[in-house]
């Protein structure tokens, strides 16, 4: 796959990693705010917030591509994305630009120690390549195997939480 592309994308980094989400995907995005921790969930499941009263689920790219630290800063910032009809927090430590890329090539099997299936391509801008994710690869580790979906945990938490 090699092309360009006309759509926006909102780049972010975590650590020294570049990484960009469509920006039709995304929701809105939002300053850090005091996350629920839900026991015995997964590191990358970081909690959930109160996003105006909707309960919404928040994950650590940090923690679901194995990078060391979780250092939150002034520049942290919660990504909400739409996904299959339902909100989701991703956790960066800061947003960067909203950018086109003027080539996108197919990701390879692996980038550094993370999974190439987590991505759509590498996107192309100048000399800087940006890992495009793939939200139902990266969200699917989220919703687990037994499909309960976003509004499932959300509802279940939701009830623990009030």
């Amino acid at each position: 796959m090699e092309r360009a592309s006309h759509d926006q994308y909102v780049e972010f980094s975590v650590g020294d990693e570049n990484y960009a989400i469509l920006i039709s995907e995304i929701h809105e995005i939002i300053r850090m705010l005091d996350i629920t921790v839900i026991p015995n969930s997964p590191s990358y499941l970081q909690g959930v917030i109160n996003l105006r009263g909707k309960i919404v689920p928040v994950i650590s790219i940090r923690n679901l591509f194995g990078m060391e630290g979780n250092e939150l800063s002034k520049s942290t910032r919660i990504v909400v994305v739409n996904h299959q009809e339902e909100s989701v927090g991703i956790i960066v430590d800061r947003v960067n630009k909203v950018t086109t890329f003027t080539d996108i090539q197919s990701p390879p099997d692996r980038i550094g120690g993370v999974n190439g299936s987590y991505f759509i391509g590498i996107g192309i801008i100048q000399d800087e390549l940006v890992g495009i994710l793939k939200l139902d690869s990266v969200l699917w580790e989220y919703r687990g195997t037994d499909n309960a979906g976003y509004d499932g945990i959300s509802n279940s938490l939701y009830g623990r939480i009030r």
